[in-house]
């Protein structure tokens, strides 16, 4: 089973970069099987499309604007996901939203998508993490690392 874990956002703009620091996270502490990729995302939109052929099951890590308190950690699973990205709740808008359109018109769309966030606290340039996002993404990485022990997955420490 094709898996892929996607890291998405912006290291120069604060918390905008928490799902790339989640995946290299997940990377230094954990060694994948062969059918699980890591993927840092970065703000590459449709460019990332190539990366989805194939895949069964696809997790999303980022930074959302969801309008709750900061840090606050968010899954959203199944017709959550397209509506929360419809609404450009990701920092990264359009972005997210037109991969998985695009992806789903073109037959790619994985059959599973799940998505994990944190409640943004600070979109500026900087190379930190705000203290509330900052404090949520050791549970970020602990809740993925979960998520994919549920999906079969044997993580075996690096």
């Amino acid at each position: 089973m094709a898996i892929l874990v996607m890291g998405l956002g912006n290291l120069l703009m604060g918390d905008d970069a928490l799902g790339v620091h989640v995946v290299r996270r997940l990377q230094e502490r954990f060694v994948f099987p062969e059918e699980v990729q890591l993927v840092d995302g970065g703000t590459l939109g449709l460019d990332l499309l190539p990366r989805l052929e194939g895949v069964e099951r696809l997790l999303i890590v980022d930074a959302l604007d969801m309008q709750t308190a900061a840090g606050t950690i968010v899954r959203l699973t199944g017709e959550e996901v397209p509506r929360a990205f419809a609404g450009k709740l990701s920092v990264h808008q359009m972005g997210l939203q037109d991969l998985l359109v695009v992806a789903e018109l073109q037959g790619n769309l994985p059959p599973e998508v799940v998505v994990w966030g944190v409640q943004i606290a600070v979109i500026e340039p900087g190379l930190q993490l705000s203290p509330a996002v900052a404090q949520a993404l050791e549970q970020v990485v602990a809740a993925v690392a979960s998520e994919l022990e549920a999906w079969g997955v044997s993580l075996a420490a690096a």
